[in-house]
């Protein structure tokens, strides 16, 4: 059969040619359904995949999987910690631009076996501009809902029953899962608005903050209970007749105080309203929680007076954003966004100054335990922190850092309690001391007990010399610290027009580092595989960034669903590094690299050499030069043998064998951009 190169041809070859494609994955020849656009993969007839999947794990295993009421166990269910994620391939996924938990299966069935993980983006319902990173509370988001699946399986009738039975189905299938940890809601989420008192608040009146003192929330509290009883009950509940013992989590429990204040789970239009009434109500007196920060200093609020700083939304309300009093480069305020408050502050808070010797433990349990419930009812194997790299001390990260110095490693340590091999993927991007976080970023990360890191080599265009330099240095740390960097491909909250210049060339130069540098993780996000390339912006659609919130108008508005790349060169290339990498995984996965040419921090050359022993011995080339042909290659070094057999090159190059003369193996030349793997 001839592999097609362009995007049409792909698709008439899947509509040709279904039965064809399919008989080697089931099988057991491939390990993903070969030449399957994931454009195409998520349009399956659910009938059609239910087929497959009892095909391919056998009928009891998938009768057991599809019952929300079993859990399959995950494939790293025997393991004692998480140090696993220091080595895996990881795959994100935005679950909005695909519609549906369930076409997560779906997208699966193209992936290899080598990318063994997938993250989903958060999971939960939405606040301000649907941000999936702005909660509005505990509840799975219902717009991940499947309704077609809900048809052929009747007894999947809720989207939390569809969450259940897709992690069964990709645990079956040898894939660990991980969901989102993120610090913080939307700023009035029924999360807030329920616990005031487990977030910190300020009072506003037009370009003044009139009031931030320590234990303003009680004042919030009694303003959200006053409305209450104007209003009423949502549900005829019992409800304590005192603001105190309202919001006394021994007194009422928060899912009755939920209920009370909003109505019934299923009534989302109903509880948003309530909820937006509240709101006002809160409004009118200037109250707002304290807005989420990013980098130093993080602490000392201001209103931005500036018109453009001026929000009026549909109810008329006027909001101002906020900025940092004494801003540095990174210092960022994320106003739709309300962190919790997990310390006391010093001085009734006059300066802004959190009291890090003085952990608020009971929200720091309330948290812990929200997200242990969604890892033991789903079965998640990993957290990705969201902003792990906040660290607000201004010393820097202490000598012997406790439970209670970071949010994440503390959720991290609590959920192992009952998942030991439960992990931690950290959001971090690895910047200069003092620039992200207080103090040196790789030492915040080991205090916070990370296993691996984003990184940003995301951010970078391939070959440049901040990109080789950074590399360098994230294989060193994975190699001497306690975390390993990623070696991050495209990252699904990243995928905007901003990013457009380093996805131009070099693209199956990222995938195939990705996978064989095997003594390093790795992250690529949904879409890469078909990504065009945009020497000038496309429309909106063409981005998986600008679905992470929902925007009618404005830059970042989108209209209509996520559209696919029609890259057919560059997917039927990354096809042919997926074949390749799940035919010699199994001989070198998790084996340490020996390097024969090291990347040069320097950038005095440009093409790196690796050597990995495993079951066999493999020698693997890449040119980082994207615009310029490399020649006379010389590998030294401990090759043991007189031939090095070419079995693979990224490009349609001639495969040619290199003989050994005098100790030295000569690789006569490498494309720009091109990988090699030879066999010893």
């Amino acid at each position: 059969m001839n592999i097609p190169n362009t995007h049409d041809d792909f698709c008439q070859l899947w509509a040709n040619n279904q039965q064809h494609l399919i008989a080697p994955y089931l099988n057991g020849q491939s390990q993903f359904i070969p030449h399957l656009l994931p454009e195409l993969a998520v349009k399956i007839p659910t009938a059609q995949i239910a087929y497959l999947l009892e095909r391919k794990l056998g009928q009891a295993t998938f009768y057991q999987a599809i019952n929300p009421n079993n859990t399959v166990d995950s494939p790293v269910k025997s393991l004692t910690d998480g140090q696993w994620l220091k080595t895996v391939n990881m795959v994100g996924i935005n679950v909005r631009t695909i519609q549906s938990f369930w076409n997560v299966v779906k997208y699966s069935l193209t992936l290899p076996a080598s990318q063994s993980s997938i993250h989903l983006l958060p999971i939960w319902e939405c606040g301000v501009v649907a941000s999936l990173y702005g909660m509005a509370g505990w509840n799975i988001n219902p717009e991940f809902y499947d309704a077609e699946l809900a048809s052929y399986y009747p007894h999947l009738d809720t989207v939390e029953k569809q969450l259940k039975v897709v992690v069964n189905i990709l645990h079956a299938l040898g894939k660990t899962v991980g969901m989102d940890v993120i610090p913080h809601t939307d700023r009035y989420s029924e999360i807030a608005l329920a616990n005031p008192q487990y977030f910190e608040w300020l009072q506003r009146k037009e370009f003044e903050i009139l009031n931030h003192e320590e234990n303003l929330h009680l004042k919030v509290q009694e303003r959200i209970f006053e409305f209450l009883q104007k209003v009423g009950a949502s549900v005829n509940i019992p409800y304590p007749d005192n603001v105190q013992a309202f919001f006394d989590n021994t007194q009422i429990s928060e899912s009755d105080r939920i209920l009370v204040l909003f109505g019934q789970k299923k009534d989302l239009w109903g509880r948003n309203g309530r909820r937006n009434q509240f709101i006002s109500y809160l409004f009118e007196e200037g109250y707002e929680p304290v807005p989420a920060t990013m980098a130093p200093p993080y602490r000392g609020l201001a209103v931005d007076p500036h018109d453009e700083a001026k929000t009026v939304d549909e109810d008329g309300r006027v909001w101002r954003d906020y900025v940092i009093a004494k801003p540095q480069a990174m210092s960022r305020v994320f106003g739709p966004l309300g962190r919790f408050k997990l310390h006391e502050a010093k001085n009734n808070n006059a300066d802004w100054e959190i009291d890090f010797e003085k952990p608020r433990v009971e929200v720091w349990e309330y948290v812990a335990n929200r997200y242990l419930s969604f890892a033991l009812d789903f079965n998640f194997d990993f957290m990705r922190g969201d902003m792990s790299h906040v660290q607000m001390r201004p010393e820097g990260t202490p000598e012997n850092p406790d439970l209670y110095y970071d949010i994440h490693k503390y959720i991290k340590h609590f959920i192992r309690q009952h998942k030991p091999s439960f992990g931690y993927f950290a959001e971090s991007f690895l910047a200069p001391p003092n620039e992200m976080a207080y103090g040196v970023e790789e030492e915040h990360l080991e205090g916070s007990d990370t296993d691996s890191t984003l990184g940003d080599l995301q951010s970078m265009v391939v070959g440049s010399p901040r990109f080789i330099a950074e590399f360098a240095r994230y294989h060193e740390l994975a190699q001497t610290r306690s975390f390993a960097p990623n070696f991050t491909i495209m990252t699904a909250d990243k995928d905007d027009p901003r990013f457009d210049e380093f996805y131009l060339k070099g693209n199956e130069l990222r995938l195939f580092m990705a996978l064989f540098l095997t003594d390093m993780p790795s992250y690529m996000s949904l879409g890469y595989e078909q990504r065009d390339p945009h020497p000038v912006p496309a429309p909106n659609e063409n981005y998986t960034k600008l679905y992470v919130f929902q925007l009618d108008e404005g830059p970042k508005a989108t209209h209509g669903p996520y559209i696919w790349g029609k890259n057919g060169t560059l997917f039927h290339n990354l096809e042919q590094i997926k074949v390749i990498s799940d035919q010699l995984m199994p001989k070198i996965i998790h084996q340490k690299i020996h390097w024969l040419i090291s990347p040069s921090a320097e950038n005095q050359h440009k093409v790196i050499a690796w050597k990995i022993e495993g079951l066999g011995n493999y020698v693997f080339l890449a040119n980082l030069d994207i615009e310029q042909d490399i020649t006379a290659i010389e590998l030294k070094g401990a090759l043991i043998g007189t031939e090095l057999k070419n079995i693979f090159s990224t490009f349609a190059s001639p495969l040619q064998n290199v003989t050994q003369s005098n100790g030295v193996f000569i690789v006569n030349s490498l494309l720009a951009g091109e990988c090699k793997i030879f066999e010893l």
